[in-house]
């Protein structure tokens, strides 16, 4: 199976009773010189077929850097359904997909949207962890790290939270698809127990954060939130005055591309 020419590989993540199948595609592995790798790390409900995904796995190339992308479960061409997971999921998704194909590389991630959420808890585990697999670099586009308890939770109506407790959960209309977004209770939960904004972040690499001003998402004061955060680390946000919540506009992948090619000349 392939997609642009690629080919789709699939491993097993979560348990093995009950595994649960993940399609991921590499490219400029094979060959390549030095343990540099770029992971891309979308958001909820996207997939990696993405604007921002395809030109960065370009870029990439470009460059001579190895690249991996890849659906969390429930997503795009990997198994399940988008409401049967979780952060606590994905983050397992994640980490299958870095033992298979980056074990013992040195990454940068690049996490748009939830999947800035994911970044940050994969830098901590694999820290924790004392890992061989290390992040030498964060993009993070959007990034909406402690989404339900910080954006979510606090700005449910009374029906939404009927819903959440009648139902198990709530729907909202999407902008990007047509069906709507259905948030889980389960999701919900789970995130109280992977929230990265209680204190000081330290990733131990640099970070660069590009975010809209226009985002009727994730509002820029979300950005600056983790700025302040990030007190530890070589940090850097770019604001983007008329820019939205997917930031796919050409000159916006430019800003993108350019600040991966920082990071890889920087290390």
């Amino acid at each position: 199976m392939s997609e642009n020419g690629n080919s789709i590989e699939y491993i097993n993540a979560g348990p093995a009773h009950e595994p649960r199948r993940i399609a991921v595609i590499t490219t400029g592995m094979e060959g390549a010189e030095g343990d540099l790798c770029i992971v891309w790390l979308g958001g909820y409900r996207s997939d990696m077929t993405g604007t921002k995904a395809v030109a960065l796995e370009a870029h990439a190339a470009a460059i001579g850097v190895p690249f991996i992308r890849f659906d969390y479960s429930g997503h795009g061409s990997s198994s399940g359904h988008y409401t049967e997971g979780t952060i606590s999921t994905w983050l397992e998704d994640s980490r299958a997909v870095l033992d298979t194909f980056a074990q013992g590389k040195r990454l940068i991630l690049v996490g748009s949207s939830m999947g800035g959420w994911v970044a940050l808890r994969l830098i901590e585990e694999l820290r924790k962890q004392k890992s061989a697999t290390q992040a030498e670099g964060l993009v993070l586009i959007a990034p909406a790290p402690d989404f339900t308890v910080e954006l979510i939770e606090p700005n449910l109506t009374a029906d939404e939270r009927a819903s959440l407790e009648e139902k198990g959960y709530f729907e909202e209309p999407s902008e990007y698809a047509a069906e709507p977004n259905r948030f889980t209770r389960k999701l919900i939960d789970d995130g109280r127990n992977n929230r990265v904004l209680t204190g000081l972040i330290e990733t131990g690499c640099p970070v660069h954060i590009l975010q809209g001003m226009k985002d009727p998402d994730v509002p820029y004061s979300h950005a600056l939130k983790i700025m302040e955060q990030l007190a530890a680390d070589d940090a850097i946000l770019t604001l983007i005055r008329d820019g939205d919540h997917r930031l796919s506009r050409p000159e916006d992948i430019e800003r993108i591309c350019d600040a991966v090619t920082a990071m890889t000349q920087n290390r």
